[in-house]
């Protein structure tokens, strides 16, 4: 019998190592679940579906499925493959964006308002300075005229405000019926301000990700505005510019900003699962630093919908390098509209393009790319 006990640890180390390493070789259940995720994404898109769907605009699978397969697949060029908010090309930035909220008003703001807010918006996350919009309009026959003023008149404050002008549009209408009283659709160009690349695919292990403040209040809005459901609650929409945010944050940090993207259809979870499958980075998020309003919070729980899929109009994300994330922090709380931003989770190697998030509960669980239509037109 062998009596020395440093014998018998390390004997004991060398039984743990033998059984963790056939352990390693063999595949768990988790590993299987992960492989078939992978495959599924290295997978050519394919529409299954032979008629378009209320999911095919919400934000999610379906959505990434729709534009990768038929979009991309018929425009395909290099300034389009990123799929990001707008492109760039030389110094200036490009971006068009339609609108088809409902109900058209809503507390907070209204469909003029967001059309502009959200192309302004756009142009941001590529950083740039936003000069020129164009705006085209859907009208349906019996819209009352005062609405449309009210709409016009929205959109021309919310431009005062970002900076811009309405340079040229378009006029058509339908006959009643046919669209919920009015469509738009904006585009946009705007001067860029720095030579740095704001990209998903640059994204790298250890960068901070940071959210501008509380998630979910847009989305949240506008579902209780429809008057669909018993529910009440003092919530607004966060519709707002983001570009004097955004120029603050560059300012601040420079080249340490890896990429900018606006939290809108399938919310933060969405925008996350494309910067992560973009960049090959696995972003890990503390659930108990995601702020959300108790208001916003409280209405997602007795509908069974998560936060983090829910749609903002006046929120980013920002992911950028570690050494600069209280200086990033400092920059976006420093502005009004980023009062309340947090660091939610950092970027991670393993396993690429996948999103996780550490539950409040001490679990850890896949955050996946939204699957149907949990929410109504939101934007």
């Amino acid at each position: 019998m062998n009596t020395d006990p440093s014998e018998e640890t390390t004997a004991s180390w060398a039984e743990t190592a033998v059984r963790e390493a056939g352990h390693l070789h063999r595949p768990t259940r988790e590993d299987q679940v992960l492989e078939r995720i992978e495959r599924a994404r290295r997978g050519k898109a394919r529409i299954r579906e032979e008629l378009i769907t209320l999911a095919h605009g919400a934000g999610g699978k379906a959505t990434h499925t729709l534009i990768e397969a038929v979009f991309l697949e018929a425009f395909r060029n290099p300034l389009l493959e990123p799929l990001a908010d707008g492109a760039v090309t030389g110094d200036l930035a490009l971006t068009t964006d339609a609108y088809v909220v409902k109900p058209l008003f809503f507390p907070g703001g209204d469909i003029g308002d967001l059309a502009v807010n959200g192309t302004v918006n756009d142009l941001a996350m590529c950083g740039a300075t936003p000069r020129h919009l164009t705006a085209s309009f859907i009208l349906e026959e019996g819209l009352p005229i005062a609405d449309l003023r009210r709409i016009t008149a929205s959109m021309a404050a919310a431009a005062r405000a970002a900076d811009v002008h309405i340079v040229t549009g378009d006029t058509k209408v339908v006959e009643n019926g046919k669209a919920d009283g009015c469509y738009i659709t904006t585009a946009g160009i705007g001067a860029l301000d720095r030579g740095a690349t704001l990209s998903a695919a640059s994204v790298t292990p250890g960068d901070a990700v940071i959210v501008s403040g509380p998630i979910g209040d847009h989305g949240m809005t506008i579902m209780l505005a429809r008057g669909e459901l018993d529910l009440e609650a003092q919530l607004t929409s966060d519709t707002a510019p983001l570009h004097d945010l955004t120029a603050r944050l560059l300012a601040a940090c420079g080249d340490a900003v890896h990429c900018l993207r606006d939290a809108t259809r399938g919310g933060v979870a969405t925008v996350l699962n494309e910067i992560a499958a973009a960049s090959r980075t696995c972003v890990v998020l503390d659930e108990n630093a995601v702020p959300v309003r108790p208001q916003v919070r409280g209405a997602c729980e007795l509908l069974g919908i998560d936060p983090l899929y829910v749609a903002c109009e006046g929120r980013m994300v920002a992911v950028v390098a570690p050494h600069r994330a209280d200086a990033a922090l400092d920059a976006l709380r420093s502005h009004p509209l980023g009062a309340d931003a947090a660091l939610i989770g950092r970027a991670g190697d393993d396993p690429p393009g996948l999103v996780l998030l550490k539950t409040c509960f001490g679990g850890t669980r896949i955050v996946d790319l939204l699957v149907g239509d949990p929410l109504p037109r939101i934007c």
